[in-house]
């Protein structure tokens, strides 16, 4: 995750040009992003583009993919690089009801002002017929005004944050156009650490926790599910802590954990995770380590971190090591085939089943009419790389979030282990991911 405060994020954005029912929709110049699998990124992002005809019906289907700085920023590379990779399959099978299918990519620099400059850009500008992406929730809560005045579906592939499903439900008319692909949301994000603590805890030694949360939007619904069901379970909780966002030192932090004899520091962080784990493993502290950590999902974070990392347990979507489904090993060949040997984090997967969704409800519904795309994304059932997608009702707590289980969308819990001198994101739950013979293992100082 990005916290995106970059130069232009304090810009003006533009007045917004109405709601999409009463644009007039001419197509006159498309930014096709990429081509062939195995274009640089930077091809992208290039804005030199194509005039396309005057007749809708031939008019190409465009993707459009909201991500943070693609060029530097792990999640929002494999935003683009894994939405691409589907773009190109479908490119080359039947496209998206027989035309052809186009990406366009707007950067948003993890900015809330950036990135409803380029999604009016992607909707008023390139005619995009749905949008895909947006990974943080600082970025995405500001932007469902814009999505539900465009009445143009978004599928979200990164932000955790409940307020979307809020919306949809309280006023279905004005956001049920937003549907969350992925990760599950905060509320079940909660869910599923409860899930891997009661049923892998006592296997592991985690009889105690201190747990410790970063102060951003996106842990707000974790929290409170923390707070409220923890107590509920056989885990003994010796601390709870929640740490301003500028925390780039946990030395006292951890002092108290380990004067409070957790056996674990559960921890939930995206922006301060590697200042973490360097005051931890490093320190040899006297507690283990693991909770959702973005940062330790990026496959090469072992390397970067210089074994930092090594013997903390995390949570994915998605691995490289873990067959969720049967088509995920297939996609983590054809994005490293693509990509020069590199792995996706959590969003690539995210992203590449967002736009199959999509072209499977455009198919179904043989339309690509907004109100009867959310009328087939609600009742769609699609096998993807992270497990069956399938989106919550109306009537559910959680409407158009992605469902939590293990017949549905169910995460994955690895520890980062070194095999035969490298560093490898080693599933260790639930046991039908994890590979044969895998185990938690303890640090070696304790």
């Amino acid at each position: 995750m990005n916290d995106g405060n970059h130069d232009r994020a304090n810009a003006t954005a533009p007045a917004s040009s109405g709601p999409r029912r009463n644009l007039d929709r001419r197509r006159v110049l498309k930014t096709t992003a990429g081509g062939a699998a195995g274009l640089s990124l930077a091809g992208c992002l290039e804005t030199a583009g194509s005039v396309v005809g005057d007749d809708d019906d031939a008019d190409p289907v465009t993707i459009g993919v909201l991500a943070p700085n693609p060029e530097s920023d792990a999640t929002g590379r494999s935003i683009v690089r894994g939405a691409q990779l589907a773009v190109n399959q479908l490119k080359d099978g039947d496209g998206i009801l027989g035309r052809e299918v186009e990406m366009v990519v707007g950067d948003t620099n993890g900015s809330p002002q950036e990135a409803r400059r380029q999604y009016q850009r992607l909707i008023l500008e390139e005619d995009a017929d749905v949008t895909v992406g947006v990974s943080t929730s600082e970025v995405l809560v500001p932007l469902l005004d814009e999505i539900a005045e465009q009445e143009t579906i978004h599928l979200t592939a990164g932000s955790a944050t409940t307020v979307a499903s809020e919306r949809v439900k309280s006023a279905y008319d004005d956001y049920k156009y937003h549907f969350r692909v992925g990760p599950i949301n905060g509320t079940n994000l909660a869910e599923a650490q409860l899930d891997f603590l009661t049923e892998k805890g006592g296997d592991i030694g985690w009889d105690s926790i201190a747990v410790l949360a970063e102060d951003y939007a996106w842990t707000d619904g974790l929290w409170d599910f923390y707070r409220s069901r923890l107590p509920e379970t056989d885990i003994e909780v010796t601390a709870w802590e929640r740490y301003p966002p500028a925390t780039d030192d946990f030395s006292e932090i951890y002092t108290r954990v380990e004067e409070s004899n957790a056996d674990a520091a559960f921890i939930s962080t995206a922006h301060t995770g590697t200042a973490a784990l360097a005051d931890w493993r490093p320190e040899e502290r006297d507690f283990e380590f693991g909770g959702i950590h973005v940062p330790m999902q990026l496959p090469s974070y072992y390397r970067l971190t210089g074994g930092d990392c090594e013997y903390a347990a995390g949570y994915a979507s998605a691995t490289d090591t873990a067959n969720l489904t049967d088509k995920t090993s297939d996609f983590v060949t054809a994005y490293q085939d693509a990509n020069g040997g590199k792995s996706p984090v959590y969003t690539g997967y995210i992203a590449y089943d967002a736009v199959k969704v999509f072209a499977k409800a455009a198919k179904r519904t043989d339309s690509l009419e907004s109100d009867a795309l959310v009328e087939s994304l609600e009742e769609i059932e699609h096998i993807g790389t992270t497990g069956t997608i399938q989106f919550h009702g109306t009537d559910d707590e959680h409407p158009h979030d992605v469902i939590y289980g293990k017949d549905n969308v169910h995460p994955v819990y690895f520890q980062w282990q070194e095999i035969d001198g490298e560093g490898q994101q080693t599933v260790i739950w639930p046991d039908e991911y994890a590979a044969d013979g895998a185990e938690y293992m303890t640090p070696d100082w304790l």
